[in-house]
């Protein structure tokens, strides 16, 4: 379920570990928090408590995490101002900014098609009986 099936590696040309090494890098930026993180990053730097007003129901140890996480990939950057209580801000790398295009791309695909998506959740919940 974490990786790309073998004949997909193998159509494509790259090996197993090549194509665990995506599977598991697409699971961390394709991830919900992940996604709302990098956008809201998008707009410049931020505190931490900012971040998480601005992103919503996301807890401290769940933004702290993907936060620990997409620095470790290289996508966000951690400043720390030596400030009493320290000051702590975030902000996109390089990286973290290229991500920015498929992700707004992304949004873009889902707001064109919500409709479609819905109209097909409603005949497949018809089809097979599941009540709203």
């Amino acid at each position: 379920m974490n990786s790309i099936g073998p004949e997909a590696c193998a159509a494509a040309d790259k090996s197993p570990e090549t194509c665990e090494a995506i599977s598991k890098m697409l699971s961390r930026i394709g991830d919900k928090w992940s996604i709302l993180i990098v956008s809201t990053l998008g707009d410049g730097p931020v505190r931490f408590n900012e971040l998480r007003r601005r992103i919503g129901d996301i807890s401290q140890k769940m933004l702290s995490s993907n936060l620990k996480a997409l620095e470790r990939d290289g996508l966000v950057s951690r400043l720390v101002t030596p400030t009493v209580p320290p000051q702590v801000e975030y902000e996109l790398t390089d990286l973290g900014r290229e991500l920015l295009t498929p992700v707004a791309a992304l949004a873009e695909w889902t707001a064109e098609n919500s409709a479609r998506i819905i109209a097909a959740r409603t005949e497949y919940d018809a089809r097979v009986g599941v009540a709203s």
